[in-house]
């Protein structure tokens, strides 16, 4: 079986959120199970900077863009054994952001996916490898399957190439104004809200969910709560459809990357039976924040992007409570400039117990999972959320509203003290935020229930062999699918 995973971003190229940890880690897992395996990006700014080998072997491509062609070349690259191809066209990917600035969307983006959905055929077409499967991983890949069964239907390379779509997250779809038609070279006849029409615009992601094999999201909660309206974002009803087709794995992380045993990014490493090496990390992070260096006062903190559906509503209007139960505090991400603006606010009113950085900052990510007390996931949706997964890693427990993968991943204490692996709350309230962190609180105040609950969730295994395994079986499915058509 041969794979090819088609992601906008990789770890470790070019990371902006989870997308990049997931398609980064998934090849070598897979790998590990004796699955060739390769993966294909675009070649943004910074990658080539970084050291990674760029080798130019004259992969020309060309590829129908409205009237005319679009030239690029693939650069064949790699990482930890996993062969890459790299679609350089600077003129669409060498930008200081992937896909957005913190003012707005760049405005050629409906171009710039259509070039790297075309892009990823004709790069199987020059490099001679054929995948069994082209795993396309959200809306940036998704017409990749509908470019495959439509403008290259009869390409005897390709004809034998089948589909997996995962839906990371399906509040970005990649909706665009129906003039951008022209784009995509293929008929109107498709313009249809059968296929990628949407209340008067294109659809990458619908047409990817109506034109793959198989499609799945990152855990089983998440593929049952989005066929319904409240978390479809207007596809629940073409879900629905593809239910027999619709699957839900949750994601698996890198211990590798991920584990405070071997970390090379934190001041000392520990482990669940020697886990006090782990106080010496909560003065590093508390002293990089500026915040008072003090092993006493719980520390909270949130990694994310700073958007609606994280909850960043819910955290700006509870940050005075939270900080008033005697809790510090400590923010890393960027997003949504009136959440850079709030949070920046608040750390100016609260200076000794909360801190902010905004930025994208891979080192301190790990001294945050490591030095944190709890970490804060308060969701509006979360299709699996890795957050918390490496938060049980080192430690750190999870305060989750249970929706989506937060559901599926963490076991409520209060409910199940035996088990529990960390807090939930359900509704999405100010109120409902703030019962969970208390009872967080409190049991923090007994050290020896604590020291317990903490043992506990080091050793939960999210490891991805369990999941890499789960996804062997439906590039099986897609493959079936395919050859019964």
């Amino acid at each position: 079986m041969k794979i090819l995973i088609a992601s906008p971003e990789i770890f470790p190229f070019v990371k902006t959120g989870g997308l990049a940890d997931v398609t980064g880690a998934l090849p070598k897992a897979l790998k590990g199970l004796g699955v060739e395996t390769r993966v294909i990006l675009p070649k943004h700014k910074g990658i080539e900077e970084q050291g990674f080998p760029m080798r130019y072997k004259n992969y020309r491509i060309s590829c129908p863009i409205s009237q005319g062609y679009i030239d690029a070349e693939v650069v064949e690259s790699e990482y930890d054994g996993i062969t890459a191809y790299l679609v350089e066209k600077d003129e669409y990917y060498y930008r200081d952001y992937l896909y957005s600035t913190p003012d707005g969307d760049y405005l050629d983006n409906a171009e710039r996916f259509v070039f790297f959905a075309k892009s990823i055929l004709e790069a199987i077409k020059v490099t001679g490898y054929v995948p069994d499967v082209i795993h396309c991983n959200d809306w940036e890949t998704a017409l990749t399957p509908v470019f495959l069964k439509t403008l290259y239907g009869n390409d005897p390379v390709l004809s034998k190439a089948s589909t997996l779509l995962t839906i990371h997250n399906l509040g970005y779809q990649g909706i665009f104004w129906h003039y951008d038609m022209h784009l995509l070279n293929i008929g109107w006849e498709y313009f249809t809200p059968d296929f990628i029409e949407f209340f008067g615009n294109i659809n990458f992601l619908k047409g990817g969910i109506v034109f793959s094999d198989i499609v799945n999201t990152v855990s089983k909660r998440y593929s049952e709560e989005i066929q319904t309206e409240e978390f479809g974002c207007g596809l629940d009803g073409i879900l629905q459809t593809r239910k027999d087709d619709l699957f839900g794995i949750v994601n698996g992380i890198d211990y590798n990357d991920w584990n405070p045993e071997k970390d090379s990014f934190i001041p000392a490493r520990y482990t669940a039976d020697k886990p006090a090496n782990k106080k010496i990390c909560k003065g590093s992070l508390q002293d990089t924040f500026r915040l008072p260096v003090r092993e006493d006062v719980p520390l909270i903190a949130t990694i994310s992007r700073l958007a609606d559906q994280k909850g960043f509503d819910l955290i700006g209007s509870s940050m005075k409570e939270m900080l008033a139960l005697g809790a510090q505090y400590v923010v890393l991400g960027t997003g949504e400039r009136k959440y850079h603006d709030l949070l920046a606010q608040l750390a100016k009113q609260f200076p000794k117990s909360f801190s902010l950085k905004i930025a994208y900052d891979n080192k301190l990510a790990h001294l945050i999972e490591a030095g944190a007390d709890m970490f804060l996931m308060p969701s509006r949706y979360e299709p699996c959320g890795l957050n918390q997964l490496y938060s049980l890693k080192y430690g750190t427990v999870p305060v989750v509203r249970g929706v989506g993968g937060l559901e599926d991943t963490i076991t409520d204490y209060t409910a199940q003290p035996d088990t529990g692996t960390g807090f939930k709350f359900h509704d999405y309230s100010k109120e409902a935020l703030l019962d969970a962190v208390e009872r967080a609180l409190s049991l923090y105040r007994n050290k020896k229930a604590w020291a317990a609950l903490v043992k506990r969730c080091m050793t939960e295994d999210f490891s991805w062999e369990r999941s890499a395994k789960e996804y062997v079986g439906l590039y099986k499915k897609a493959i079936a699918k395919h050859e019964s058509r």
